[in-house]
């Protein structure tokens, strides 16, 4: 029998560079050498990838990052090309690949438009050696109607699939408890089975390149956790994360799925 699919979603923060103006090759090759050990397991893998930003920024030159919605659309569309020939070029390294496919709220919400995402998700994941990589299409998103992270995208693409589970990958080693006095470090909750009594812990902050920050994650728990998918927040930057989280390991933070999910 055929195993149930891995999503993992993959952050700016951990894919581009310190200044979150290019691509880091390294992770890259990192995260996908991952991957392909899980394929070569037999799990099939979906990859929700920001990034496009990114590599726009780098390839138009630009001294930042930009912040209105128009600059931004136009480094994606300059960006998401170079984006997916980072991914094919890693993965053909170990015979794999890529299939891109760019999703819209509407491609998600409608719900003729989303039997068909989910028909393709599935031709590609029978496809021998195919990882399918989304993203939300950005070029043509209009304000009202983003999903204005990946967060949001990846819990509903896992339900799509199926998935076994999610793997939100991201630059904080998964849910941190707040401090009980002020200097104190924060300690990592190995595992949330309350969702909602989870977001005390959460703060303000988020990365300096993120559109989202832990509660736009734990918003994408929820969701994907209430649809009976397991959900683990990781630190991207840290080895094995991947491959742990997948085989129960003590990594980050994982939050149990509510009902098993439907195959």
């Amino acid at each position: 029998m055929k195993q149930r699919p891995v999503v993992l979603k993959f952050g700016t923060g951990i894919l581009a560079t310190k200044g979150g103006c290019s691509l880091d090759t390294a992770q890259f090759r990192r995260l996908c050498g991952e991957i392909a050990s899980l394929i070569a397991l037999g799990i099939p893998c979906v990859v929700v990838s920001s990034g496009a930003v990114a590599a726009g920024v780098d390839a138009l030159g630009l001294p930042d990052r930009p912040i209105d919605l128009a600059g931004k659309q136009a480094c994606a569309a300059v960006g998401q090309p170079l984006l997916m020939e980072a991914y094919a070029r890693c993965f053909s390294k170990y015979g794999l690949r890529t299939a891109q496919l760019l999703l819209t709220h509407d491609d998600i919400f409608d719900s003729g438009r989303r039997r068909n995402a989910s028909v393709t998700l599935g031709k590609l994941l029978s496809s021998p050696g195919v990882v399918p990589v989304i993203n939300e299409n950005d070029t043509v998103a209009v304000e009202e109607l983003r999903f204005g992270d990946n967060d949001r995208l990846s819990a509903e693409v896992a339900q799509l699939v199926s998935a076994r589970l999610l793997l939100l990958l991201t630059s904080a080693n998964g849910l941190l408890e707040k401090a009980s006095h002020p200097g104190g470090k924060p300690a990592r909750i190995p595992v949330v089975t309350d969702v909602e009594a989870a977001f005390r812990h959460v703060t303000s902050e988020k990365g300096k390149h993120s559109t989202g920050g832990m509660g736009a994650k734990l918003q994408a728990v929820r969701t994907a956790v209430e649809a009976g998918v397991e959900t683990v927040i990781a630190d991207g930057r840290m080895k094995k994360q991947i491959t742990g989280a997948v085989a129960g390991e003590d990594v980050g933070t994982r939050f149990p799925a509510k009902r098993a999910s439907k195959c």
